[in-house]
């Protein structure tokens, strides 16, 4: 039996039996739960996904999978049943992301930190706003997906959670917390991160590039939030800008060595490491908007210092690390032989982003 390879006749057939017995009867007999995350839609009524995609594998493989065997999740069931041509949606809306209480947190800044109603004109416009974002899928989202009574509660999460507040707190969660801190510690940064964002946004420049094409971007560390995080490793990996940065260096006789490190794929590597190099842009995230890019706002670096720059905010630059190894190997009484001079320092032109003219 092969897990998920469900037809949409057996799911029909499912469909049919809960409705024929009950739900109760039908949770019952097959050992499932209510849905507390997704149902399925069909005809109008709401089903319980986990449990119609479980029973289907009954018509498809003669036995009904048990609840313990695959999860109700997008991994499996939701999957699944959407393959099968299914509609699937979110019982419940998904947490806050750090980007969409940036722009949350940038409202309650301009109303003197304290909370606004659903009826605010501000809190409608943004209310809009957060649905154009491409952080949520079509699938985790409900009818009541970031509406104005959502967006005004999330206000005064952060609002009672000011240090000024004297009241009792509502029920914010601790990223609340943290964005509403970087707001206190960085006004000026932040402020120019929610309009990037808010920019990003109406131009439909993250819709474009959606975040599911960032597999690995948990691993990296932005106060800024995914959609600038995404953009800026959506342009470091721009082929054409890569390619012109490395001839720059090449053409004024540097080296494709790391900047920070002095790594050399070719003297390591050989023939399978020539002409490989990563590309980091040093430009932070709240000041990269959608201008046109210097070369020499571009670095050349290896994978590894490419990882430690974005592991943890702030991000060094390729010169700050550079100077954190070569203190390091001092502190080990390996001075700095092993760090070579970078050869990369060139003036160099400006030249247009991806889709750019």
């Amino acid at each position: 039996m092969h897990k998920g390879a469900i037809t949409r006749e057996s799911v029909l057939k499912a469909i049919a039996e809960h409705d024929r017995v009950g739900r109760e009867a039908f949770l019952d007999t097959y050992r499932f739960s209510k849905a507390r995350s997704y149902v399925l839609v069909h005809d109008g009524q709401e089903y319980d996904s986990k449990a119609i995609a479980g029973v289907a594998h009954e018509w498809d493989h003669g036995r009904a999978l048990l609840p313990e065997e695959f999860s109700g999740g997008k991994d499996h069931a939701v999957a699944w049943l959407k393959r099968a041509g299914f509609e699937v949606k979110s019982v419940k809306n998904p947490d806050w992301a750090r980007d969409e209480i940036i722009l949350a947190c940038r409202l309650v800044m301009t109303n003197a930190w304290k909370g606004l109603d659903a009826n605010d004109p501000r809190v409608i416009e943004l209310s809009g706003l957060l649905q154009l974002m491409p952080i949520h899928s079509a699938t985790d989202r409900n009818e009541k997906f970031r509406n104005p009574n959502g967006v005004a509660r999330k206000t005064f999460d952060i609002a009672t959670r000011h240090p000024d507040y004297r009241g009792k707190p509502t029920s914010g969660g601790a990223l609340d917390v943290e964005v509403l801190h970087d707001f206190l510690a960085r006004p000026t940064e932040m402020t120019e991160v929610a309009q990037l964002i808010r920019q990003g946004i109406t131009a439909g420049d993250f819709q474009a590039a959606p975040l599911d094409d960032d597999e690995d971007l948990d691993d990296y560390s932005a106060p800024e939030g995914r959609l600038l995080m995404g953009r800026h490793k959506r342009r470091e990996r721009n082929k054409g800008l890569r390619k012109k940065k490395i001839a720059a260096v090449l053409r004024q006789g540097g080296s494709l060595s790391c900047e920070a490190c002095g790594f050399d794929f070719e003297e390591v590597y050989g023939d399978r490491g020539s002409g490989y190099i990563e590309c980091h842009h040093v430009v932070p995230l709240h000041e990269a908007g959608e201008g046109r890019t210097k070369l020499s706002d571009l670095a050349l670096i290896c994978a590894n210092c490419h990882r430690m720059i974005h592991r943890h905010a702030p991000w060094p630059t390729p010169v700050e690390l550079r100077g954190s190894l070569i203190q390091r190997k001092a502190a080990r009484g390996s001075g700095t032989a092993e760090i070579p001079q970078q050869r990369h320092a060139v003036a160099e032109p400006l030249v247009p982003l991806e889709g750019q003219s």
